[in-house]
């Protein structure tokens, strides 16, 4: 079973992405801020990570900037940066910064979402 960190501090989002992810058989882990995310990133041992943008403590780009210092004990799988801005110099600095993939809450629904994540994740 896939393992899936998903860090979000949106209590909504984080339930609604848990209902969708477990449903489709992943394993799935939580974070309710950027300072958890980050030590948790740090551990390792996930699939795939799913990191919303806007967060307190730490933001998504923050957590980023620190994975450039701090490698993770254990490897993960690719990044997917989780956000409602669509402002492009956030895109391209998460991505010059390892990011695998931007999705864009907002215009997902659960189909587009998994079969998202299936295309960054081996089942």
């Amino acid at each position: 079973m896939s393992k899936i960190l998903l860090v979000d501090d949106d209590l909504y989002i984080r339930e609604l992405y848990l209902e969708i992810l477990t449903d489709a058989g992943y394993e799935v882990e939580m974070a309710v801020d950027g300072k958890e995310g980050f030590e948790k990133i740090v551990e390792g041992g996930y699939d795939l990570i799913l990191l919303d943008v806007m967060m307190p403590y730490l933001d998504g780009i923050g957590i980023l900037r620190k994975l450039e210092d701090e490698r993770p004990k254990k490897s993960n799988g690719p990044i997917i940066l989780l956000t409602n801005l669509a402002y492009d110099p956030v895109i391209k600095e998460a991505t010059q910064r390892g990011a695998a993939a931007c999705l864009y809450k907002a215009e997902m629904n659960p189909d587009e979402f998994l079969k998202t994540i299936s295309e960054y994740i081996k089942k």
